[in-house]
């Protein structure tokens, strides 16, 4: 905590993290600890766990799963006291051309990138409310605002996610909670693992379609949550903010 600034800072708050395991989600969990939060972490993987500690509770839990969903928060309330801030950041990928995409293909990615985020801002929503405070941060993605070939399923669940970002700041600001969403651009993680030889070397490849020459790494991503996360942004909300490295200016 030695020299993070007081409107930085998150000491005594408590935080639900999902997708943690790995990439943008592990990331968070380490700076919002640093930041001096306690936090849930859940994850449909079962090396979830390798992040439990004093600071840290963990779940296996899969996103899109209503009772699961349930039980995260009752986690939360029971380990720690409260939810101050949720970070929606569970989600999957499918590399399909539209005529290619099955139904079944449709269903899974909406079910947990969609479906997953309504069900963690519904029920955080609910906890916050009642205490009239709290920052919900969801992860929505570049494709949420631009177009981008064989991405159907999952431009449409995060485009589902920026819409459902702005509606839940309407009716969640007059009860002091704020809602944003972050779009990155390519991020370098396990995303595409079981899809290609090597996720991080293939999403690397993309650094063309960026200002900057080169992806992001999930710590960057992870800056630009926990910010909106804290006290410094606190006239933010509806906002979908571009993490993008320059992709949405080219």
């Amino acid at each position: 905590m030695t020299g993070v600034p007081e409107r930085w800072s998150l000491a005594g708050q408590v935080a639900v993290v999902t997708g943690a395991a790995r990439g943008i989600g592990r990331e968070t969990v380490r700076l919002l600890v640093a930041r001096g939060a306690q936090v849930v972490a859940t994850d449909i993987r079962n090396d979830i766990d390798a992040l439990a500690s004093e600071q840290v509770a963990t779940l296996q839990a899969d996103a899109g799963d209503e009772e699961a969903v349930r039980a995260t928060f009752t986690l939360a309330l029971e380990r720690f006291g409260r939810v101050d801030i949720l970070v929606s950041n569970a989600g999957r990928t499918l590399n399909k051309m539209l005529i290619e995409t099955s139904a079944a293909d449709w269903d899974a990615i909406l079910a947990t990138n969609a479906r997953g985020a309504f069900l963690h801002l519904r029920e955080a929503g609910r906890i916050m409310a009642a205490q009239g405070s709290g920052a919900i941060v969801a992860v929505a993605s570049v494709v949420s605002a631009v177009g981008m070939r064989e991405t159907a399923a999952y431009s449409a669940s995060k485009g589902a996610i920026a819409q459902l970002v702005k509606t839940a700041a309407l009716e969640l600001g007059p009860s002091g909670v704020r809602v944003n969403a972050v779009a990155p651009g390519v991020v370098a993680t396990e995303i595409l693992e079981g899809i290609v030889p090597d996720s991080r070397a293939t999403l690397s490849s993309y650094g063309d379609a960026h200002a900057l020459g080169r992806v992001a790494e999930p710590a960057e991503i992870a800056e630009v949550i926990v910010f909106l996360s804290s006290p410094a942004a606190s006239f933010m909300t509806g906002a979908l903010v571009m993490a993008d490295g320059g992709y949405t200016a080219m």
